[in-house]
């Protein structure tokens, strides 16, 4: 009998385990949308809610594709772009505002014509781009170490936040005033404080270091940045920037999501993984499982109000580009 037993528990435990790393518990693929002829790195997403259109900068093919995600096909391809890497939709106005890599340009379109209505010129390496419909504002993180604050309607730049390095992903507070920053080549996570328009404070990351992706649950004052070196999702208390948790995760993250509704973090990583983390508490956390994706595939963009995470998969070899949607469950 208790050898009967021991079977049915480990048949129990083997099919659980096999559950969470295929990501049966966390994801269901609900649509996938080609994008033929693209190529190379694939960066970061906008959505345009109302018209269901999907904005992705296709940064190895200089080009922003628009998708629509009603038709689950390709509608458009902005051209002549110089390595698009970050992007925010302003639905007030019907533009989007794009950041290119190479030259530092920040080009502003019309969303319905697709024309160019502004272009801001920051010298190099224009980057993650975060819009902030309260204040309309936009904030650019670029070059050796900068945040710009531009005027949305008008496209004109109001305010610039020196940093010790160049930005990568940064998170605004809603409606708190602070913005966190990972400065991957400083090794820490700046503070600004948006009324002073200055760095207030700097945080470790507690020997984890390739500081790339942020997510941020304001409500229990939680930070959660992804690391490379080695792969970790550190969790930071915003009130003190004390490191609170250390969780494995698979490698090279590029986005990480923060799911309001089911406490859990998204890792989207190039290692072909998705990676979901569960918040038990505001101290505790655990892996929940991991889905597979695709080589390369490490950037995406998780819509709340939709319980869907769209996940970028570059061509690379029989693998075509395309864009995955998947449904958190």
């Amino acid at each position: 009998m208790k050898r009967f037993a021991l079977v049915i528990v480990t048949a129990v435990v083997c099919h659980s385990l096999g559950a969470a790393e295929s990501g049966d518990a966390g994801f269901q693929l609900k649509q996938t949308i080609a994008l033929p002829g693209v190529e190379g790195r694939i960066d970061h997403f906008a959505l345009d809610p109302a018209g269901d259109r999907l904005f992705v900068c296709a940064l190895g093919n200089n080009t922003v594709e628009v998708l629509d995600l009603r038709k689950g096909e390709r509608i458009h391809s902005v051209t002549g772009l110089g390595a698009p890497q970050g992007i925010a939709y302003m639905p007030e106005l019907d533009r989007f505002f794009v950041a290119n890599d190479k030259g530092g340009i920040c080009k502003i379109y019309d969303a319905k014509s697709f024309q160019t209505v502004g272009e801001l010129n920051f010298k190099d390496d224009a980057d993650n781009v975060r819009y902030d419909s309260a204040t309309k504002k936009i904030y650019l993180g670029f070059g050796s170490g900068g945040i710009a604050v531009v005027n949305a309607p008008d496209g004109k730049q109001v305010a610039y936040i020196k940093l010790a390095a160049h930005p990568e992903a940064f998170e605004l507070e809603r409606p708190g005033r602070q913005i966190f920053v990972n400065v991957p080549d400083s090794r820490h996570v700046a503070v600004i404080d948006r009324d002073k328009g200055e760095v207030v404070a700097t945080w470790k990351t507690d020997a984890a270091f390739g500081n790339f992706p942020m997510a941020l649950d304001e409500a229990n004052h939680r930070l959660f940045v992804g690391c490379r070196l080695p792969s970790k999702l550190i969790v930071l208390d915003t009130e003190s920037g004390n490191v609170v948790a250390k969780i494995d995760i698979s490698g090279d993250p590029d986005d990480v999501f923060y799911d309001n509704k089911r406490h859990r973090i998204y890792a989207v990583c190039g290692a072909g993984k998705i990676d979901i983390i569960e918040q038990a508490g505001v101290n505790t956390y655990k892996a929940f499982a991991k889905v597979d994706t695709a080589d390369g595939a490490r950037t995406g963009l998780f819509v709340p109000e939709r319980d869907i995470l769209f996940v970028a998969v570059p061509h690379r070899g029989s693998q075509q580009a395309e864009i995955r949607c998947y449904q958190a469950r």
